[in-house]
């Protein structure tokens, strides 16, 4: 579901309808214009490892998703071209902060994600909402042979346009979102692309010689 997405004062990206119907949490989608913390991040591997945030200090351990339940503690991830995808329970108020690049994506990490918020919090995945931030889209995301072969199973009916395999990495995590029981109703994706708006994103695939990152984020405030 296409869904409102706001460029805040703060040079933050916040997902309005996250803002309007879940007003115990708070959260961003970093970029160039303004970079938020996280009290706990990972040491991110590309990996699909969901980690419980409870208990561990800030890049203590490797996994590429984090899920809490506690208040008044955030936890966030590192993007330049990768999905950031944050995921809020409207009834447990657990929240999620997921890293999915293609090998994550590939190894099935939001599905992940979403198994364990249900196993650690009780979570049932129709109460689950997701916001998808800045990414790079299939308009500039050629893959080669090998990692189009590990998304065919996903993309069955996509075919290579001239010659060229055109990854769409944030149709691949809504696909799995929904496989995982969420509503498409509650998945809510911002659009834009880290590629081409290189002077609002960082890229790592566009400008490899300024590897910046950006933090999306989540908080339980309440």
């Amino acid at each position: 579901m296409s869904s409102g997405f706001r460029l805040s004062a703060d040079g933050v990206y916040r997902c309005e309808a996250f803002t309007e119907m879940f007003p115990w949490q708070t959260h961003g989608f970093g970029t160039r214009l303004g970079n938020p913390t996280a009290d706990v991040t990972l040491r991110q591997i590309h990996s699909a490892s969901v980690l419980n945030a409870h208990g561990l200090t800030d890049r203590s351990q490797e996994g590429d998703a984090l899920i809490t339940d506690e208040m008044h503690r955030s936890i966030g991830i590192r993007t330049a071209d990768c999905v950031p995808i944050l995921l809020v329970d409207s009834v447990h108020r657990a929240v999620a902060a997921i890293h999915a690049g293609w090998r994550g994506t590939a190894a099935g990490i939001a599905e992940r994600t979403v198994h364990g918020l249900e196993h650690t919090f009780g979570t049932t995945p129709a109460n689950l909402h997701a916001a998808i931030g800045p990414c790079i889209r299939s308009c500039c995301y050629e893959v080669g042979e090998d990692v189009a072969h590990r998304f065919a199973p996903i993309f069955s009916e996509r075919k290579p346009v001239k010659g060229k395999h055109m990854l769409d990495l944030p149709e691949a995590n809504r696909r799995q979102l929904q496989t995982a029981g969420l509503s498409p109703e509650h998945i809510y994706d911002c659009g834009r692309c880290t590629a081409c708006e290189t002077d609002l994103f960082f890229s790592y695939r566009r400008q490899p010689e300024e590897p910046g990152r950006m933090t999306a984020w989540i908080c339980r405030s309440a």
